[in-house]
């Protein structure tokens, strides 16, 4: 069951993460695509909580993963990532339910630990296959979701089995929430996106999605008030350590997809790596993730405690984007490698631990759906930091064409995205400086 698990999150993981190294030949071959389709993937993934609002009753035949589309227009591409997005939003957060299901929370942080180590192995080599099969054709990072796609369905079949589905009523799905929810983000993704490129900030176009997006949350926030079976269950939100979790999540997933996004393309144009170049040179940031990932899990296996390791690893993340700010394009190749390290080794100290935290806090019954809502925020911390770094990446470039050379032009706006991206690091360390150590419980 647990090599089952592995492949599932890897199945999950994977498909954002081979688009990144990938995206200028994508960019290219589709005429001018930026980061609308990964964008429309990412939002998406609130609608797929549908299913995890209900895991509590029946989760394991929910973890099949969706099929994959491949996109003939750039149009399709769109709407197929957003298709794949609907399947993709269970399938991690289903994954570590179902070992909250079987296992102590004590014991939890060294399995959640080898789920987030595939996780984390899918984040980082995604770029390196997708450097790889870019320079085949741009179609092939999106082919490779098929093989991966069907050993992942073959192996959850194989071993998981599902229980007998329990007496009473059927869960009542909100739709309506799962939908306002969905609306909401995608036009706060389209204003982080459009805004002060397409479209001026002050212009209607910008202000008035804006303000769609207050007045949808604010619809989503009144249903779920009111609904039988909420999507997001408010009551979450009077756990602190629910709050203090889904902020620093969001937070440094805006940050993290800062690094895994835009390294790349620092590599690609400001010192002319191919895309397979590039995805290799993002090996420190897996190998030093992996490895802080699997020795936290079991130190704290071992002693119970966990507050240290999210506190200490969102330091060495935000220091190593202080770092990052700073690149130019002579900086080395060591260079970058050394500072990549140092995130890696931050990133994969805290995530995994945060969504122990959250589980081992919540009520039983809440497990399914507080796992799928930190994963919600993480996703969503990513998907409006891509948005809103491409933005700041872009208008710098901007600023800057016929100043300077292309190469020292690109690292000058990429520098600017990092300076950009380490403050907010530091918000989410100040946010789990205040997360409560609740005693990690011996039973499931």
């Amino acid at each position: 069951m647990t090599q089952a698990q592995l492949v599932n999150g890897l199945e999950e993981a994977a498909p954002s993460s081979v688009v990144a190294a990938g995206r200028r030949n994508l960019s290219g071959a589709l005429h001018g695509l930026r980061r609308q389709a990964l964008g429309a993937y990412l939002p998406l993934l609130a609608l797929g909580l549908w299913a995890l609002a209900a895991d509590r009753h029946w989760a394991p035949p929910q973890i099949l993963p969706a099929p994959r589309l491949v996109a003939q227009t750039l149009g399709e591409l769109i709407a197929f990532r957003g298709l794949q997005g609907l399947g993709a939003g269970g399938l991690m957060t289903l994954a570590m339910t179902i070992v909250a299901d079987l296992v102590p929370p004590r014991e939890r942080g060294r399995y959640q630990g080898y789920i987030q180590m595939v996780f984390v192995l899918a984040s980082v080599a995604g770029p390196l296959l997708g450097g790889v099969l870019s320079e085949v054709s741009w179609r092939w990072i999106f082919y490779v979701n098929l093989p991966i796609g069907a050993l992942a369905l073959g192996a959850i079949a194989a071993t998981l089995t599902a229980p007998a589905r329990p007496d009473g009523p059927r869960p009542q799905v909100d739709y309506a929430g799962a939908g306002l929810l969905t609306a909401a983000l995608s036009c706060l993704l389209l204003v982080s996106t459009w805004g002060g490129r397409t479209h001026s900030w002050t212009s209607p176009e910008t202000l008035g999605l804006g303000a769609a997006a207050v007045a949808l949350l604010g619809a989503f926030l009144l249903r779920e008030s009111r609904a039988p079976e909420p999507i997001l269950p408010l009551r979450l939100f009077r756990d602190p350590v629910f709050s203090v979790a889904s902020a620093t999540l969001f937070l440094a997933g805006c940050a993290f997809f800062a690094v895994i996004v835009f390294t790349p393309t620092f590599l690609q144009l400001a010192t002319g790596a191919t895309p397979t170049e590039s995805g290799l040179l993002l090996l420190p940031l897996l190998l030093s993730a992996t490895a802080t990932t699997a020795l936290c899990g079991r130190v704290i296996s071992r002693t119970g405690r966990y507050k240290a390791f999210p506190v200490a690893g969102l330091a060495l993340m935000t220091a190593g984007l202080v770092l990052m700010s700073g690149l130019a394009a002579d900086t080395s190749v060591l260079s970058v490698s050394l500072m990549l390290v140092v995130f890696g080794i931050g990133f994969g100290m805290f995530t995994q631990v945060l969504v122990v935290a959250v589980q081992n806090a919540a009520d039983r019954r809440d497990i399914g759906i507080a796992t799928a809502s930190t994963n919600l925020f993480r996703a969503l911390g990513g998907s409006l930091g891509v948005a809103v770094f491409g933005s700041v990446f872009a208008a710098r470039l901007d600023d800057l064409a016929g100043r300077m050379p292309r190469p020292e032009a690109v690292a000058e706006a990429l520098g600017t995205v990092f300076t950009v991206a380490a403050p907010i690091a530091a918000v989410a360390l100040l946010c789990v400086l205040a997360l409560r150590e609740v005693p990690l419980r011996t039973a499931a």
